[in-house]
Parts: structure tokens; C-alpha cells; sequence
């Protein structure tokens, strides 16, 4: 069963990037307006019409398709790093942290660590 983990792990992970990211890239819905004068909506009002979240989400769907090919999954994971990082840099510090409790979050960063426990020797290269 080990041999298959990561491979579970990592198309989970890319799975979870491209429902999130192929939406909001084909315009198939629109990003929900947040209660006006809150963090988040202030947040969003800068990053909306910027285009900055298409680039994120460009990103996100890379990263996502990247990480469930094998012998890229180490490539993958640097590129959803920093995405995952501000997502719950975003639940924590700007909207609810409540937040954090959402399965599809908690997939990710299951995920996205136990692909990095298993790739530790590899990764261990780019701190030395």
C-alpha cells in the first residue's frame, strides 16, 4: 500500500487545485461579493480587478496539474508552496480562521505535507 500513497496524496492534492483554480479561470463563476467594509472584502477589492487572482488561480492550476505527474510532483509542490501558504496566511490573519476547518483545506495541507515528508531527502538540497 506505500508505494501508492503518494500518488493518492498528490492527485488528491491536484485534484483540490484544479476544482478550485478552473472555475474562476473559464469564467464559469463569478467570485462572490464579501460584506462591505470587512478585511476580506478590502483584500479582495485590491486583488479582484487587478487581475492578481487570475494569476494565483493560473498558478493553482499548474501547480495542481504538475504535482499529479510523478517525476514533476517535487516541481509542483514548489509552485502550490507559497499558493497554500497565503491561503492560510489569508483564514488567519484577514477573514475568519474558522475557515481553517474546511475539509478541502484540511485535504490540502494533509496532503501537501505528507508529499513533502516523503520527498525530504530530496527537498533536504535546497537548505544545505
Amino acid at each position: 500500500m506505500k508505494p501508492y500513497l503518494p500518488s493518492v496524496a498528490a492527485v488528491l492534492l491536484g485534484l483540490c487545485f484544479l476544482a478550485a483554480s478552473v472555475p474562476v479561470l473559464f469564467n464559469l463563476i463569478t467570485i462572490p461579493k464579501l460584506p462591505e467594509g470587512t478585511p476580506a472584502a478590502h483584500f479582495m477589492a485590491a486583488f479582484v480587478p487587478t487581475g492578481y487572482v487570475k494569476f494565483v488561480k493560473l498558478f493553482e492550476f499548474l501547480g495542481g496539474m504538475v504535482v499529479m505527474i510523478p517525476r514533476l510532483r517535487n516541481v509542483g509542490l514548489l509552485l502550490l508552496g507559497p499558493v497554500i501558504v497565503n491561503i492560510i496566511a489569508f483564514d488567519v490573519l484577514i477573514d475568519d480562521p474558522k475557515h481553517l476547518l474546511n475539509p478541502m483545506l484540511g485535504i490540502i495541507i494533509v496532503c501537501a505535507l505528507y508529499l513533502l515528508w516523503d520527498a525530504r531527502k530530496k527537498f533536504s538540497g535546497l537548505l544545505n
